[in-house]
């Protein structure tokens, strides 16, 4: 890759947001070009988020010039967008080494940059935390700006309105950008309105209108005619009425890749007090064609020649756990016409494009809502339909009194698809699937399968669908050990496990007790230590009866999960034990009392002591 600064020119002058702000204003626009290209330069050859951070470059180059960072506080909305502002914040030369082991944060991660001021991977978190910097802002008194940016895709959560309705309630210093990429915008019609939001946030049109306001006042019968006149016009020209209901001045919306009006409108708004939204419009995978065309393709790249505009030839492989469930839904889908499918916005990631097309009306995309989306499955539920929810397991975790209250209390039979569950990889810690087990096990009436392979997994699913209360079937990201499913599936007895392998030593005796897809790791450690082996499949209800087996015929015992040890698969097996009055030396392997970092799913088994290597190393130990 080319690093050599001398390529850019201009952005080689701006190396942090200080350097950025002398330049002189003229500058920005080229400034901005050649951040787009270096952005490219860098993803295309370390891989990672692509579309969504070439839509923000001007934005990002815009909030810098006019907003004292890190003084004020930018708090970016679903983390993938922020690459601009990682190159444009002192760590331009480390952009090959996100998203891999010790390298850059795939998100905006405060340990590592004083920039980034708070940590984000999963979206509509940004209103809220910077509703509440900008209420300490208010009571430090030192004129700190505070700006949430946000797009129209997060928008959809309940959190983000909970935060606005607040936010315009109490009327602190706050601007919210929406970046809206979504809806079009004519060229005639985007210049127009960068012109008009110019004039708007105006010091000029804003004494007149607090000084109407004043005017008005005193006049009932005019200021209520004039209300509702300004009301109407709004209604008709301008889509921040709901804004305007909530609290917000509202401007907008303009050309978010125009970098001029962007600083022109900002600058304005920053003499504004009280809450304001900025509405821009932008296009994801701005300035490289096949990613404006495509920007779901283009969201995530692997290393790619962006000369040829092609990815690398992609080695024929195991099909993936999203795509073994993808399979099942359809096939489920052909035989049971109550079956309904939801999602919330992770339609490409759970697998389910064909089931959209195959079963359109059989398909829900809520958007990105998980909480409405497990209620939803539970209204249909309620009413006879055969609901499954295809979630991925931090997206559950945002969802969890839904769980709770609304399908498990009522008993309810929705399957929950978890994708991503155990170790994700490149995304570090906001998307490690490393709890649900732990949470999901203390909810009564719940029954939670964790599948050895992808054979087991679509059985499991059935098994899953088939049950007449809450199930989940948890998987993770990538392929399996190439275990083809059977076409016709097999109804699985609930809550029994199955004996793999059993040891042919007399002393020092170990049973592996395997729940899940570290089972390959499992089957080759028991094979080097001649252990016995047992896929558990159920978590709950657990399979006590082996259990008390293995513990009667083996000197250690040791549960190995993709899940965190703290409250998960491994205590359940203490817990058989102790309430059985059974003694036995019980080794726990899974992931620490900690947040993992980003990596490979194997460098962080291997970290971890989870893959073969490790397995046998702290029995060894034990």
């Amino acid at each position: 890759m080319t690093l050599d600064l001398s390529h850019y020119p201009h952005l080689a002058k701006a190396n942090i947001p200080s350097e950025l702000r002398q330049q002189p204003k003229q500058n920005l626009k080229l400034i901005a070009k050649e951040l787009r290209q270096f952005l490219l330069n860098c993803v295309s050859q370390s891989s990672g988020h692509f579309a969504s951070g070439l839509g923000t470059v001007e934005l990002t180059v815009a909030l810098h010039y006019v907003y004292n960072t890190p003084f004020d506080r930018i708090v970016w909305d679903v983390g993938h967008q922020a690459y601009p502002h990682k190159i444009l914040t002192g760590r331009r030369l480390r952009m090959t080494s996100i998203r891999q082991k010790d390298g850059l944060h795939p998100f905006p991660w405060p340990p590592e940059s004083e920039y980034d001021t708070f940590a984000v991977g999963h979206s509509s978190t940004s209103i809220s935390a910077a509703l509440g910097m900008a209420i300490a802002a208010e009571k430090e008194q030192k004129n700190r700006k505070v700006v949430a940016v946000i797009g129209d895709g997060a928008m959809t959560a309940g959190l983000a309105f909970e935060a606005l309705n607040h936010a315009g309630d109490i009327a602190k210093d706050l601007v919210v950008v929406l970046n809206d990429n979504e809806m079009s915008i004519s060229e005639n019609v985007g210049a127009l309105n960068s012109h008009l939001a110019r004039l708007m946030t105006g010091s000029f049109f804003n004494s007149i209108r607090d000084g109407g306001k004043k005017i008005l006042s005193n006049l009932p019968p005019i200021k209520e005619f004039a209300s509702k006149a300004e009301e109407h016009l709004k209604g008709m020209v301008v889509p921040g009425t709901i804004f305007e209901e909530l609290g917000f001045r509202y401007i907008g919306p303009i050309d978010g890749h125009d970098v001029d009006a962007m600083v022109d409108t900002l600058a304005n708004m920053r003499k504004i007090s009280g809450p304001q939204l900025l509405h821009i419009v932008t296009k994801k995978g701005k300035g490289y064609e096949k990613a404006e065309q495509d920007p779901i393709k283009w969201h995530a790249v692997p290393k790619f020649d962006h000369t040829t505009e092609k990815f690398p030839e992609s080695k024929p492989g195991l099909p993936t756990f999203s795509a073994i469930f993808g399979n099942w839904l359809c096939d489920m889908a052909q035989e049971d016409k109550d079956l309904v499918a939801i999602t919330p916005a992770m339609r490409e990631g759970s697998g389910m494009v064909k089931f959209s097309q195959r079963f359109p009306q059989q398909y829900f995309d809520v958007a990105i809502a998980e909480q409405h989306a497990v209620t939803l499955a539970a209204g249909l539920a309620r009413e006879g339909k055969h609901a499954v929810v295809a979630i991925y397991s931090t997206f559950l975790q945002r969802a969890y009194d839904q769980l709770i209250h609304d399908v498990a209390i009522q008993n309810l039979p929705v399957l929950f698809a978890i994708d991503r569950a155990g170790i994700v990889g490149a995304d570090g810690p906001t998307h490690q699937g490393a709890f649900d087990i732990s949470y999901l096990r203390c909810i009564p009436n719940m029954i939670i399968m964790t599948p050895a392979d992808e054979a087991e997994c679509r059985n499991m699913l059935y098994t899953g669908h088939k049950a007449a209360q809450p199930a989940a079937v948890r998987y993770p990201r990538g392929a399996g050990i190439g275990a083809v499913p059977e076409e016709n599936m097999q109804l699985l007895e609930i809550g029994k496990a199955r004996s793999i392998r059993q040891t042919q030593q007399k002393d020092n005796r170990v049973a592996i007790l395997n729940f899940g897809t570290l089972y390959g790791e499992a089957l080759k450690a028991a094979e080097k230590i001649d252990a016995s082996l047992i896929d558990m499949r159920f978590v709950k209800p657990i399979d006590e009866q082996a259990i008390l087996d293995a513990a009667k015929n083996h000197d250690l015992l040791v549960t190995l999960e993709d899940g965190a040890i703290a409250g998960g698969a491994g205590s359940a097996v203490s817990q058989v034990l102790h309430a059985n009055k059974t003694l036995a030396h019980l080794l726990n392997l899974g992931l620490p009392d900690e947040f993992i970092m980003q990596g490979t799913q194997q460098e962080m088994y291997a970290e971890l002591g989870i893959d073969a290597e490790g397995i046998v190393k702290a029995i060894q130990e034990f």
